[in-house]
């Protein structure tokens, strides 16, 4: 596989001459292959000291070039595995629309799909009677599944819902709230947090990008019309993946009809 990608690459095209530095060279030599499609989505690169030899540069010079291009989106290295083609996948995620994850890759023509990584049921935690307004020794059901679009994984879902809501968690197949629809209490509205946080080795291997990369931490608390709280959702959205948008308004104060006299 090395040996095929790396005859692939314009290898030519550094040049010891140029005043441009060896690594952004190299950096545009791959994301030219990219563009051309010379190289595609989960084509491995070769290994940093095969390249540095065919190109007669620094590993250093190599792992430069590679972090750079890890960075912005272009590369992902998987754990044990090593250096691959990114998926250019980049959505925008409204911040004030109230959704789930199958509809929203649905109605951008997405295939979504989920890896069940756990579920139970037992008695809220101390944090999940506060989230959900419950009270000791209640039962909640817990799903937590690892979120793909197209098979590429974009998010870490670990949802908890009142078992009253949803007696038996192994009912979510794909949409969490499908079964809530079916069990006839439905998110009307949500209340959300986010922060930026860094991946765990663990999260990272699950979404395949390098451990510490950047994500949004996502906390939502859903509301039935009688104003019960039905979910309390905890999520990891790859930050190279997703640009949540919200749609701001500029205040106007109530004009005093005296300041036209």
């Amino acid at each position: 596989m090395q040996d095929q990608t790396a005859a692939q690459l314009p290898l030519s095209a550094l040049d010891d001459t140029n005043p441009t530095p060896l690594y952004l060279q190299l950096q545009q030599t791959i994301e030219e292959a990219v563009r051309k499609g010379n190289l595609k989505p989960d084509d491995a690169l070769p290994g940093e000291r095969d390249l540095a030899k065919q190109l007669g540069i620094s590993r250093v010079t190599v792992r430069k070039a590679i972090t750079g291009l890890v960075k912005r989106g272009v590369l992902v290295q998987r754990w044990g595995s090593g250096t691959f083609v990114a998926h250019q996948m980049r959505l925008e995620q409204p911040l004030s629309r109230l959704s789930s994850f199958t509809d929203d890759m649905s109605a951008r023509g997405l295939s979504s799909s989920a890896v069940l990584l756990s579920r139970s049921i037992g008695p809220a935690s101390p944090d999940e009677l506060m989230a959900l307004g419950l009270s000791p020794g209640d039962l909640v059901s817990r799903v937590n599944r690892l979120r793909l679009a197209d098979g590429i994984p974009l998010a870490i879902e670990h949802a908890v819902v009142p078992s009253r809501f949803l007696p038996d968690p192994s009912a979510v197949k794909q949409s969490l709230y499908a079964v809530l629809h079916e069990q006839g209490c439905i998110p009307v509205r949500a209340l959300q947090r986010l922060h930026a946080v860094l991946l765990s080795a663990e999260q990272a291997a699950l979404l395949k990008v390098t451990p510490q990369s950047p994500a949004l931490y996502i906390e939502r608390r859903s509301f039935t019309n009688a104003g019960e709280v039905v979910e309390f959702t905890s999520s990891y959205y790859r930050g190279d993946a997703y640009d949540f948008v919200a749609e701001l308004t500029l205040h106007q104060p109530e004009r005093n009809l005296n300041d036209d006299e």
